[in-house]
């Protein structure tokens, strides 16, 4: 093709006929290099030469007339395309290829006998071909956003089935921020657990979206067990979203076909005939069967996925171009945006660049993120937003190019949670457990390992009994976690009504994450600053009634060997997941409270725990300084890793090559 050009229209092999030639090229998901074309044009039978070579010119220039190619040419003459644009280019080409291969809706012409002649058709019957085609395929029509209504708690009452609520300060933020986006940018929205920031997101998702003209959304979350929560939650959302007809909705996650909510929108994809009358737009959404596949599920209007599926977009991989164009069109919420280590964060904020170079709106959710890491994901998405090194105020909405961070007011009142230490033994753990669940209630012993978990599962089985504890970790099936996720939201829930009288939950991480559950009592591990507080988050979280030696919400630290130790030590299995340095500021923060208020020591703490400052008595320091050299060498080591495998950056607007050298 690339001669082609050149021999028809003049076009420079190394400019926009190398770029045009790169998109075509790059069909199968990967794009020749040029070691590749060279050994074409040495060898041309490789690609075939005699008829072969008068064949492809032929279908070239019929596609060129059918098309009226001749005149668009024309006009690319003087184009030089961006990396940004070949890259979404080559993502439908593919597309396109996909769908016209498809031999249900573009079936062979067959002739009726073997004598009759070769079938030619005209472009009428090619016209036929491709509206039956299409018809059968049934796509439904984009999703076109309309802007939220000014009085946004009536919007937020119909959106979220909440007759009589009002919008709460950090949604009613979120859209003022968005409403304020002169042009597509990022929202970073940080605010206490159970804030509202899933709701928040989702107005300001709608808002960006009608601004935009973005065609859908996609929610990504760290876990497939938050993933699966959030998805019904965005499809009762979907069900009462303005809109024409039905609109495509995935689950993307490796175990996404053990979703029930999910399995449920799923129909057998037939092809509809011409007659056929499927109107799908009494359902508000539908999970198209042919955008199912690990390489199509992104495609959806409305996608609820793991965080990988937006990582890919950083990684060099077949097909990446279709990942970039599944993100192009959408407004994308990333949630729990403090859970990515630094390996992650690398492929985040690649992948922040190029939706910053697409012009895709995007919105991050977090309790509380350090200023540094604020200030990179802000640069990353938008080179030019000025940042501070200084921390703003909390809870704190900050948006990319020239909207100030918007602070808010700490409307609720602060609820202290009082702090206790304990011995890292079992006896202790059981006589604490005795002690304030004496009159009943609900606790949660959250373990930084799955084995720590199993240990202390056993022992509470033996003193409480199977009915009385629950255990959840990362290690179940996905079927069994999946239902072990669906019951812990009915009794722990924002509901109540199924709550039993005394329960314990023995869990891992998998707790601390989007699970909208309550506890009365908990007993942590010592972990970083920020998942403590998340942890924390899930005590005392909703309004009612608590047994009397419960009624303050109360979490004991444990997972030390000795807290009067000098300095203290972690079990090294939690120093291989969070590394030494952090369990060490964290332990130095926390050894001497005796409460902790919610939400208004989340920011303060979590910054003093990723500032430089110094913490800790003197005799900790040389430890604290190995600790701190040792996470440093690790992060540059990591960072070094990512790179391995990490797609380039987009350049600046109006940079040239081909897909190749992206």
């Amino acid at each position: 093709m690339r001669d082609w050009l050149k021999a028809q229209y003049g076009f420079a092999p190394r400019g926009i006929g190398g770029q045009l030639a790169s998109i075509v090229g790059s069909h199968h998901g990967v794009t020749p290099d040029d070691s590749a074309l060279s050994l074409v044009g040495s060898r041309p039978d490789l690609a075939g030469d005699g008829d072969w070579a008068t064949t492809r010119e032929a279908v070239l220039a019929r596609a060129t007339e059918r098309c009226g190619g001749a005149a668009v040419f024309a006009r690319f003459a003087t184009t030089r395309l961006s990396v940004a644009s070949q890259v979404l280019l080559t993502g439908i080409v593919i597309l396109a290829d996909w769908i016209a291969s498809n031999q249900e809706l573009f079936p062979l012409l067959v002739a009726p006998s073997p004598d009759a002649p070769i079938i030619r058709p005209d472009d009428a019957v090619t016209a036929q071909r491709v509206e039956r085609g299409w018809r059968q395929l049934q796509l439904p029509a984009r999703w076109r956003a309309v802007a939220l209504d000014s009085d946004l708690d009536a919007e937020f009452q119909f959106r979220f089935d909440r007759a009589g609520a009002r919008a709460r300060p950090v949604q009613a933020a979120a859209v003022a921020v968005a409403r304020a986006q002169r042009t597509p940018g990022l929202v970073i929205v940080e605010a206490p657990m159970g804030s509202g920031k899933t709701e928040a997101g989702l107005l300001a998702a709608e808002e960006l979206a009608a601004r935009s003209g973005a065609s859908g959304v996609f929610v990504a979350l760290p876990t497939q067990a938050t993933t699966d929560a959030m998805f019904g939650r965005v499809l009762a959302w979907l069900d009462r979203l303005p809109r024409e007809g039905a609109v495509t909705l995935n689950l993307v996650h490796g175990k996404a076909h053990l979703n029930d909510e999910f399995r449920g929108l799923v129909p057998e994809w037939k092809a509809a005939g011409i007659g056929q009358d499927d109107d799908p737009s009494c359902q508000a959404a539908i999970a198209h069967s042919w955008l199912r596949g690990r390489k199509k599920s992104a495609l959806a209007s409305f996608v609820v996925g793991t965080i990988d599926q937006v990582l890919f977009c950083g990684l060099k991989s077949r097909h990446l171009m279709l990942r970039h164009l599944a993100m192009a069109g959408k407004v994308v919420i990333i949630d729990e945006v403090h859970a990515y280590d630094v390996y992650m964060s690398q492929y985040l904020d690649r992948v922040l660049q190029w939706l910053g170079a697409y012009g895709v709106p995007v919105v991050l959710l977090s309790a509380t993120l350090p200023d540094r890491r604020r200030a990179e994901l802000l640069r990353a998405y938008d080179p030019e937003t000025p940042v501070t090194d200084e921390h703003p105020g909390y809870p704190l909405i900050s948006s990319s190019g020239c909207v100030a961070p918007m602070i808010l007011a700490l409307q609720e009142e602060a609820n202290p949670v009082t702090v206790d230490r304990l011995p890292d033994d079992a006896d202790t753990l059981v006589a604490y457990l005795r002690t304030h669940l004496a009159d009943g209630g609900c606790a949660a012993v959250v373990r930084n390992t799955v084995t720590r978990v199993q240990e202390t599962a056993n022992r509470l089985i033996e003193e409480f009994g199977s009915d009385a504890v629950t255990v959840t970790h990362s290690r179940f099936l996905a079927c069994e976690r999946a239902s072990l996720d669906r019951s812990l939201l009915t009794r722990f829930g924002p509901d109540g009504s199924r709550r039993p009288r005394l329960h314990i939950v023995v869990a891992s991480q998998v707790i601390e994450q989007s699970l909208d559950v309550d506890f009365d009592l908990m007993i942590s591990d010592l972990a970083p600053v920020d998942l403590v507080l998340q942890r924390l988050g899930r005590l005392h979280r909703h309004q009612r009634t608590r047994p009397g030696p419960v009624r303050v919400a109360r979490c004991a630290l444990v997972g030390v060997e000795d807290w009067s130790a000098d300095p203290v030590t972690t079990p090294s299995a939690a120093r291989r997941i969070y590394g030494e340095h952090q369990l060490l500021r964290a332990a130095a923060l926390l050894r001497d409270r005796d409460t902790i208020g919610l939400p208004h020591d989340i920011a303060p703490l979590v910054q003093t725990a990723y500032g430089a400052g110094r913490l800790g008595p003197d005799s900790w320091q040389p430890t604290m300084a190995t600790a701190a050299a040792t996470a440093e060498r690790l992060a540059v080591e990591r960072t070094a890793k990512a790179g391995d495998y990490l797609v380039g950056p987009p350049g600046k607007a109006g940079s040239l090559g081909p897909v190749s050298k992206w």
